[in-house]
């Protein structure tokens, strides 16, 4: 936007003016690290998929464990009756 009386360089006011060459460099930068925050979210889902079906295969192995226990207990109360 131009004002007449005033210059439309705005250096002398403190304000950067990028080349474009800066601006293309910036936005590649971004591009680029947008690309790797996304990558790492799709690792991050694939990571917590598989945490969640190895705690579904513990969460099982864990009442098989119980679901023995019992039976040991009771094999072991009926063993020590008939002693």
């Amino acid at each position: 936007m131009s004002f007449p009386g005033f210059p439309d360089d705005l250096s002398g006011w403190g304000v950067p003016t990028p080349s474009t060459g800066d601006i293309v460099t910036n936005a590649i930068k971004k591009e680029k690290l947008i690309k790797e925050i996304v990558t790492a979210q799709e690792d991050l889902r694939a990571m917590m998929a598989k945490a969640k079906g190895v705690q579904a295969d513990v969460d099982k192995l864990v009442s098989g464990n119980e679901t023995l226990q019992m039976y040991i207990d009771n094999l072991t109360m009926q063993m020590a009756k008939r002693r």
